[in-house]
């Protein structure tokens, strides 16, 4: 039994904190040239600020939610909630790239251990009727979160220095822990076996394959960077293997993935964590580098993504559930990739502005089609007793997804730049550090960001495919439905 207080007290309280974590991730993005000039580091360097929260966020989130089933969903949020907001004011207060790059894995720490227990108050303290459209509130959330990160963050800079856009989340996290305390039940716990040799072979496979991507340019893509990247792989398909085998309580439960939409959604979260976080860092470089705005006014430039997805994301979630699940998101994906690829055809040293707030506007309604009803469908078909596993899984997929569009982008970035002659990443702080860029380099760092921009478009394209072939609920979840009706009829 758990509790009769109000369910959507205690989501609320929750997505405060998850708002906040998922700002994160794309708030820095606005913010990279003025810490690159202040803290006098290089591109690949500053990258690494946003690769060490992702990287130290995804790793953990597999067995963060078991913590939540054995001590307390409660107890664990406000454990990360604390690391998180103390690492805030060490990002705030660091007075060079390794130190604010440390203090970030450390918040990525907190936010691990955060995220799933927001999904397992939802999936234990609403009933089946109504979860679905908690879920939709927790998606939106996602995906407002990651928009509104660098206007937010461009404001910050502007008006107060990079640091504050960290230093924010104090009085932010200070609040959150009041509302989780005050609104949050103390739900039942279960004893629950921890696979930890689960957990040593996913994180060592993930930290060495994006450790690879990361540095691969900057090495000239040495037979050293292959072999680490190979050995990453090759122990993330030991992770699989193990993970099939284990009879006991396996990290990943694979039987998980016999439900299509599933399977399929993981997919398609990957591609849009992927994309989301690899759009951002060419978008902002072209915005402050070659058109010269401040973070301000080149964040607002963004801005009718975030109105749009806020707008929308409501009207598109309550009538989503009536319509086959392979049509919202289908409509999301392709109008969000055919935004991006405008962006990349619009970064041009002369290009209309009207025409990217016009873009802008399609990929903030592109959004709301894609967040919310992606996560309503991951965990339709999910029997009970597996959907805080779904979760932990969905999570983390979309966090693996988000780490390696980040690596990727930072590489593909410099091998274009040092393949349209200049030579890796010295123009970029040249240019948005202290002043415009130089005449002779424009054309080119504006071809070299433009080029990496279709990236995240063709990410996009498997967003497309794996949405497109979504199965109506029934079908999807047809092995699973005599357990679904089971834990309904005991609850």
């Amino acid at each position: 039994m758990t509790t009769q207080r109000n369910p959507w007290l205690a989501l609320f309280a929750l997505v405060v904190g998850f708002f906040m974590i998922l700002l994160d991730m794309t708030i820095v993005a606005v913010a990279n040239p003025a810490i690159m000039a202040e803290l006098h580091t290089d591109i690949s360097s500053v990258i690494w600020v946003t690769s060490a929260y992702l990287l130290t966020y995804a790793v953990p989130l597999l067995v963060t939610g078991r913590l939540g089933d054995r001590f307390g969903p409660k107890n664990i949020y406000l454990i990360g909630l604390a690391i998180f907001t103390g690492a805030s004011l060490w990002c705030g207060l660091s007075g060079s790239i390794g130190m604010l790059i440390a203090a970030r894995a450390a918040q990525g720490i907190g936010a691990a251990l955060m995220t799933p227990q927001t999904m397992a108050v939802i999936t234990r303290t609403f009933p089946p009727n109504r979860r679905g459209a908690a879920m939709g509130l927790w998606g939106g959330v996602a995906g407002l979160a990651t928009l509104v990160g660098p206007i937010l963050g461009g404001v910050l800079v502007d008006s107060l220095g990079w640091e504050w856009i960290f230093i924010v989340n104090v009085p932010v996290g200070i609040i959150a822990f009041g509302l989780a305390m005050w609104l949050v039940p103390a739900l039942p716990t279960a004893g629950h076996t921890f696979d930890i040799v689960g957990v040593i072979l996913s994180g060592i496979g993930l930290l060495a394959l994006v450790f690879g991507i990361q540095e691969g340019n900057s090495q000239d893509w040495s037979l050293r960077i292959w072999l680490l990247i190979g050995f990453g792989v090759v122990m993330l398909v030991v992770f699989v293997i193990n993970q099939a085998r284990n009879t006991g309580e396996p990290l990943v439960p694979l039987s998980l993935f016999r439900d299509r939409n599933f399977a399929l959604s993981n997919l398609a979260i990957a591609a849009m964590g992927a994309a989301v976080t690899s759009m951002m860092v060419p978008a902002y470089f072209y915005l402050q580098a070659v058109r010269e705005m401040s973070p301000t006014t080149s964040a607002l430039v963004f801005a009718p993504m975030a109105v749009l997805t806020g707008l929308t994301a409501p009207f598109i979630g309550r009538f989503s559930d009536r319509l086959p699940p392979r049509l919202v998101p289908t409509i999301g994906f392709v109008l969000f990739a055919a935004s991006v690829f405008a962006f990349a055809v619009l970064m041009t040293p002369e290009s209309s502005i009207g025409f990217f707030l016009v873009a802008a506007g399609v990929a903030g309604l592109a959004n709301a089609c894609i967040w919310a009803p992606l996560a309503s469908t991951a965990t339709h078909n999910l029997p009970v007793d597996k959907a805080g596993a779904g979760a932990g899984v969905y999570n983390t997929t979309r966090q693996v997804g988000s780490v390696l569009g980040s690596a990727a982008i930072s590489a593909l970035i410099a091998a274009r730049l040092t393949a349209n002659g200049l030579g890796g990443g010295a123009p970029i702080g040249e240019g948005t550090a202290t002043g415009p860029l130089p005449p002779q380099v424009v054309d080119e760092f504006s071809s070299s960001l433009a080029q990496s921009m279709l990236l995240p478009a063709a990410i996009l394209v498997i967003g497309i495919i794996a949405s497109a072939l979504f199965v109506g609920h029934g079908k999807s979840g047809a092995a699973n439905a005599p357990k679904r009706a089971k834990a309904g009829a005991g609850a």
